[in-house]
């Protein structure tokens, strides 16, 4: 029962409950102290781009998600307790999904904060949102514009930070491919000097627009062995500073990156032909124009067979695909086409990456 003290006013005495008020222990909020987070932090791995990662860890994590997709749903639920926030600008079908279902698969927990949810670097600075986010959350995914918003985003951040698109880099789109390739041509095999030897000598021909999913590979592929020839529209070519990139690089000195003239001279004795959309999101005012440069681009089996690949080449699209891009024959061609399969793959390999950025070895 409540104690009742006496409270004396003019002209009247009131009883009054005794209110129970608890001491409050003080706590400390260690990751509010900024200089000293950003140095305590600094061996801090995060998920930006495949640049980042040697050839034999990019490996490590595709042979992973191959193990990982052959296990499921026995997979341990290592993630218990965690969650990952989303922040995402822009929309997104795959990679929401098969981040949502990979953590869920593995115990933990999504936040999807939409672009109306919040607006990254708007209403409040990305080193400040940053900030507050990786306080209370153990993982981070954001989609952005510029891809300098996601590198602040993880300079400020206490816990990993994962690129799920920018304008330069999409690097779990392209870990999806691998492990595609890896399935399609190397069987079941988990033995990581397999892998190596598989992807080793391929030749990837990309048609289509100087894009993000480019640039990825282009800083990946050679890393693994694997040659890339590339053909875009004159109004379109590969920047500068990311054919640096690419050429930094290049560990394999029979490794080659080549600008063809054309997009049957790119094909021409290629494994693997990959395309994506010539209209990325924010685009859309730019489709009529377009849709003129990329006249003579449209990836069919008439262009194919004249370009002469390799005999059991494969297609790969990151999706969502549009008629101009591709024609029907190869798009659902169930001996070439491999589309679906690489979007099934998104799943696994951020999977793998999850796995990986919340070890007990990156915290």
């Amino acid at each position: 029962m409540l104690k009742q003290v006496l409270l004396s006013g003019k002209g009247s005495t009131l009883l009054c409950p005794k209110i129970f008020v608890p001491k409050i222990q003080s706590r400390v909020y260690h990751r509010y102290n900024l200089e000293k987070n950003i140095e305590s932090r600094s061996n801090l791995r995060h998920f930006l781009t495949l640049q980042e990662y040697s050839g034999e860890e990019i490996i490590n994590l595709v042979d992973n998600s191959a193990k990982l997709k052959a296990t499921h749903p026995k997979n341990p639920r290592i993630l218990e307790g965690k969650t990952i926030a989303m922040m995402f600008s822009k929309r997104s079908t795959r990679t929401r999904v098969a981040t949502e279902t990979a953590m869920a698969n593995l115990g933990g927990s999504s936040l999807f904060l939409g672009k109306d949810d919040i607006q990254l670097g708007v209403n409040e600075s990305l080193k400040d949102t940053s900030i507050v986010v990786s306080s209370m959350a153990d993982c981070i995914m954001a989609r952005v514009n510029g891809h300098k918003d996601i590198v602040e985003f993880a300079k400020y951040s206490s816990v990993p930070v994962i690129n799920a698109l920018s304008d330069r880099f999409h690097p779990t789109q392209i870990l999806a491919d691998l492990l595609t390739i890896k399935e399609h041509f190397g069987g079941s095999s988990k033995n990581v000097a397999d892998t190596k030897n598989l992807f080793n000598g391929m030749v990837f021909s990309w048609v289509g627009d100087s894009n993000n999913i480019l640039y990825e590979m282009m800083v990946s592929l050679p890393k693994l062995g694997i040659s890339l020839n590339i053909s875009t529209p004159k109004a379109h070519p590969v920047p500068k500073d990311i054919l640096e990139y690419a050429n930094q690089s290049k560990l394999n000195k029979d490794t080659k990156i080549t600008l063809c003239g054309s997009p049957t001279e790119a094909i021409h004795s290629s494994n693997v032909i990959v395309t994506d959309t010539w209209i990325s999101m924010g685009m859309e005012g730019e489709k009529k124009q377009r849709l003129k440069d990329f006249e003579g681009y449209k990836i069919t089996m008439d262009m194919i067979n004249k370009a002469g690949p390799r005999e059991n080449w494969v297609f790969m699209h990151c999706l969502p695909r549009k008629q101009e891009e591709v024609d029907d024959e190869v798009f659902y061609s169930k001996k070439h086409s491999l589309v679906f399969q690489e979007a099934e793959n998104r799943k696994w390999t951020i999977m793998s990456v999850l796995q990986y950025l919340l070890s007990s070895k990156n915290q």
